[in-house]
């Protein structure tokens, strides 16, 4: 019964949130005296909250998007640094092992 109840309201609060609002009409006189009429459509409330959630949940993938990138920056720079290190410190055991040997 429970799960039928959960299907039930998430279908009726899709269905909600996809429905527009009637549009209404306005009939402007301008200063000439011609009238212009404008219609007007708009969103519900639903609608727009989950438009605004949608949004939220881009601007979050973005940030995290970011933090990931700049991470691996952050880590092939040290990755880099430290390879070169030890680089150096073989080149530099291997001219005193033959410096040596001589």
């Amino acid at each position: 019964m429970k799960k039928v109840l959960l299907l039930l309201a998430s279908v009726a609060f899709s269905t909600a949130a996809f429905a527009q609002t009637t549009p209404t009409t306005e009939v402007k006189t301008r200063d000439n005296g011609t009238t212009k009429v404008v219609t007007k459509t708009g969103k519900t409330n639903v609608g727009q909250a989950l438009d605004n959630t949608a949004d939220a949940a881009g601007n979050v993938a973005k940030k995290t998007g970011k933090a990931i990138k700049s991470g691996a920056k952050k880590t092939e720079g040290a990755v880099k640094r430290t390879s070169m290190k030890a680089s150096r410190k073989a080149k530099t055991g291997t001219a005193k092992m033959e410096a040596k040997s001589e």
